[in-house]
């Protein structure tokens, strides 16, 4: 046969070895050893498209031979088609791979020896026969057959979805979904797949659709595609939406007329999948049921007598006054005495306000008349640090609520209320509409509650804007702390964060410099980095090398990267591949979920996963990843988790993470890339939270403009939301 650069290419054979892999495109160079020995090379190098290629597993490539200056004669694979192998050696070798949880190199020996040609029919349709070969039990043998179809499901689903341009991470989701249903639902149904799965958008679900013959104005894409519309808008952290902006936004994605999207929504308000709430708006029928209920509960709980045992206020503050040796200010005074007298009450304040004090005051208090306190926080850190400071155990808010499979919702709600008479939620601002409508429900009528949080910090991740909206309608009794208290080593970074919230971008002290001038016994830096590439040298050479020299080696794993975007040259990505790069050595690595990881590494869950109770936002370290079985294990506050393949397309690397989701959380050392290309995000209550996430150290790394632009934008996006008018109008 020809083996001439430009003339066609048909070759089957055993996948080798993959010497480079793209995650994002798909692109992978390998090499195979031909079935068939008529080539001049025992070994042939194929390039091109070719998602989830594993080793050992048997191919049919075509395409084009090319001869590189480099690399010499190769094929460039136009199309390939995965083939089951069939001879001994290429069984081995596929089984033997890792591609198949619960089969390693030892496994695959023992079951291709035992059955020989018939080992890929026994593990189709006869699973339960591999407990024949030594060491498989049937708990192995249910592992194996479900990785067995889970790899063929999902290559179907790849391979399908590879000219939408959607990654390894969504098509694992996707299968983990909808199971070995999932390549009928993508051909079949597949705006379910933008409905029902987050990662997939509206678009790549609508090319799938028109191509495979659905009507440009069919009642399931019109409405799927308002759905989707009002869905961007909550991810903004909007509740509710004018009509007019909704059918605009969906008739300019749809490529319809305004009236043609009326109608549907019109459809849509029929069937209750949406509501109509204040001046016209639009609202999903889930945020129209959280915010309704967060006004009733609010109401309901504030109406009903106190379980409180009697308390003589005033006796109470003095005793706590002289048990904590402090003397109370004013402000802090009136919000344990509010906090006490009232059913429900926000405490409000900024760092160094004196948030902590008057919490252990007020748990001082309580425990002294035996009340059953609940204290919970969104995330591990923040409820770590309530625990710290009042003695008591804290929770994050969704242990605290606990979470029924079966159910598919918290296990404590109205019609079974949490065990407690007094409960107070820490970090509030990051509560939104839907988890706070779950914690409403969870407290108990008779039961007191206490929101304590920061409004100058970003608002919630989710939809809304609870605790201000809360506080602005005026409903509920508030204290809001404005003096200063906290003194000391932290005083800097309490200082610069109250002058960034008066639009004060000329701090004391804070004055830009090279990172080999850098004062170490400082609190908070500004180096100046004018570049993107001099941005993320200075992050890197700050992690690795400064920090550690300056702080001790501990310190590298206590430094924290707050990014305020995910893509750019600067950006939460770019920074993430550079740290794993600089400050992990490990060997052990592997792709697991559409990310490489090495053993080591800093991750974070970006999604619920109520099955191993870690939740959006929890970090932890990589302890040990396993090839052979597509899997790996990390250690997070609730100690150490077992991941499958799957699981990992909800992990993410943390060297460098966003400012969003560092909110409730603290650090000793935190380190802000700022730039002029995160224009887009540059708000003053983005910096305020980002320094204010510092325990120690501050590093700001970038551009003095950016800082200052970020300090005098007070225009913060205006959530549209229908708590306020709710409260008001109960």
């Amino acid at each position: 046969m020809p083996e001439q650069s430009g003339s066609f290419a048909e070759v089957e054979g055993v996948v080798e070895r993959i010497v480079f892999f793209n995650e994002e495109n798909h692109f992978c160079i390998a090499q195979i050893k031909p079935s068939k020995q008529k080539f001049s090379e025992p070994q042939i190098t194929i390039t091109g498209i070719m998602p989830n290629l594993e080793c050992g597993e048997t191919v049919l490539v075509k395409g084009q031979w090319l001869n590189h200056k480099s690399y010499g004669l190769q094929i460039k694979v136009g199309e390939f088609e995965s083939r089951l192998p069939s001879t001994l050696y290429g069984l081995e070798k596929f089984l033997g791979s890792g591609m198949i949880s619960g089969i390693g190199k030892e496994y695959a020996k023992r079951i291709v020896a035992h059955f020989g040609q018939d080992t890929l029919n026994v593990i189709d349709h006869d699973s339960k026969r591999l407990t024949e070969v030594e060491g498989i039990g049937s708990k192995r043998a249910k592992q194996i057959k479900a990785s067995w179809e889970e790899r063929r499901c999902l290559r179907d689903v790849m391979i399908f979805l590879q000219r939408y341009g959607v990654g390894v991470g969504t098509c694992l989701k996707i299968v983990r979904k909808f199971g070995m249903d999932s390549p009928a639902v993508i051909r079949e149904e597949p705006y379910r797949i933008a409905r029902e799965i987050d990662g997939i958008g509206f678009k790549t679900a609508d090319k799938i659709a028109l191509n495979s013959g659905i009507p440009n104005e069919s009642p399931q894409r019109v409405e799927t595609g308002i759905l989707y519309a009002l869905k961007e808008f909550e991810e903004e952290g909007d509740t509710r939406v004018p009509a007019g902006e909704l059918e605009a936004k969906a008739a300019a994605m749809l490529e319809l007329t305004k009236e043609r999207c009326a109608e549907a929504i019109g459809a849509l308000l029929k069937k209750n999948e949406i509501k109509i709430v204040c001046e016209r708006s639009i609202q999903s029928s889930s945020l129209d049921y959280c915010e309704n209920n967060l006004a009733q509960r609010l109401e309901k709980i504030s109406k009903t007598p106190s379980c409180l045992p009697p308390i003589k206020h005033e006796i109470a503050l003095d005793w706590a006054c002289k048990r904590m040796k402090v003397e109370f200010a004013p402000q802090q005074s009136q919000a344990i005495l509010a906090a006490l007298k009232n059913k429900v009450h926000i405490i409000t304040g900024g760092p160094g306000t004196g948030k902590t004090t008057i919490l252990r005051a007020l748990c001082d208090i309580l425990k002294a008349k035996k009340v059953k306190i609940a204290l919970a926080a969104p995330t591990g850190r923040a409820a770590q640090r309530m625990s710290e400071a009042t003695s008591l155990e804290a929770k994050t808010i969704h242990r605290l609520l606990g979470y029924d499979v079966s159910k598919g919702g918290f296990a404590r709600n109205q019609g079974s209320p949490l065990d407690a008479d007094f409960i107070i939620i820490d970090e509030s601002s990051m509560l939104d509409t839907r988890l706070a409508s779950s914690i409403l429900n969870a407290v108990p009528n008779r039961a007191s509650l206490v929101l304590v949080g920061d409004t100058n910090q970003l608002p919630s991740v989710g939809a809304g804007n609870v605790l201000k909206d809360i506080i602005d309608s005026g409903s509920i009794s508030t204290t809001k702390l404005e003096k200063i208290f906290r003194q000391g080593s932290r005083s800097q970074i309490v200082v610069a964060s109250h002058e960034i919230l008066k639009g004060n971008s000329a701090i004391e002290g804070l004055v830009p410099t090279s990172i080999n001038a850098v004062k170490p016994e400082r609190d908070i830096h500004f180096i100046e980095a004018l570049t993107p590439e001099e941005c993320v040298d200075a992050c890197t050479r700050l992690a690795k090398t400064f920090i550690p020299r300056w702080y001790g080696a501990d310190k590298i794993s206590g430094s924290q990267i707050l990014a305020p975007m995910h893509k750019g040259s600067a950006g939460i990505g770019v920074l993430n591949s550079v740290l794993q790069k600089e400050l992990n050595t490990s060997q052990e690595c592997a792709s697991l979920g559409g990310t490489f990881f090495k053993e080591g590494d800093k991750i974070m869950q970006m999604r619920n996963n109520y099955d191993l109770d870690i939740f959006n936002g929890d970090m932890g370290i990589v302890k040990k990843i396993c090839k052979e079985e597509n899997k790996m294990s990390a250690k997070f506050e609730n100690g150490i988790q077992e991941f499958s393949r799957t699981d990992c397309a909800d992990l993410a690397l943390a060297y460098a993470i966003s400012i969003h989701k560092s909110q409730g959380s603290e650090f000793p050392i935190v380190i802000i890339p700022l730039l002029k290309q995160h224009f887009v995000m540059l708000q003053r209550n983005l910096i305020y939270t980002a320094i204010t996430r510092a325990r120690g150290k501050v590093f700001i790394v970038g551009d003095p403009y950016a800082f200052a632009l970020a300090v005098k934008n007070s225009r913060m996006t205006q959530r549209r939301t229908a708590l306020k008018e709710r409260l008001i109008w109960q």
